[in-house]
């Protein structure tokens, strides 16, 4: 392997560093969230350890319900943030913030959701233990 690409990985690896299917990695490629940095001359994807954080990141977002525009627009927002050739005014920079923001706080509220949902099945799963139990 050429000294170039030894630090890639091909995309049977970032899906089992990641835990996400093929198909949605492809997926997240063809919608602009995490393009692989390079590709082989076979054709191969060849993915960075920057790319497999973006992926992590979808990842993380998938199970709270964030559209890929939503997931795009958060990875767009950080990127944009932690810009160094290019780094955002004051101005810019707090607007950027506040959205980052508003993207904090329906990550907060779609997790406490889910910490209801699960506080209610705990506690179906604790009722249908009761029922199976034989009473003393």
């Amino acid at each position: 392997m050429a000294d170039d690409q030894r630090w890639h990985m091909r995309i049977g690896e970032v899906a089992q560093r990641t835990g996400l299917p093929l198909r949605t990695i492809r997926h997240y490629e063809d919608a602009g969230i995490a393009a692989p940095s390079a590709r082989t001359k076979g054709g191969f994807r060849l993915y960075t350890a920057a790319d497999v954080e973006r992926l992590l990141a979808a990842g993380r977002m998938r199970p709270l319900g964030f559209t890929v525009d939503e997931m795009r627009d958060v990875l767009d927002l950080t990127d944009r943030l932690a810009s160094v050739d290019d780094p955002p005014g004051d101005e810019e920079r707090a607007r950027l913030r506040a959205r980052l923001d508003s993207y904090r706080r329906a990550v907060e509220a779609r997790c406490e959701a889910l910490r209801a949902r699960l506080r209610r099945a705990e506690d179906l799963a604790a009722a249908l233990r009761g029922h199976l139990d034989p009473v003393g």
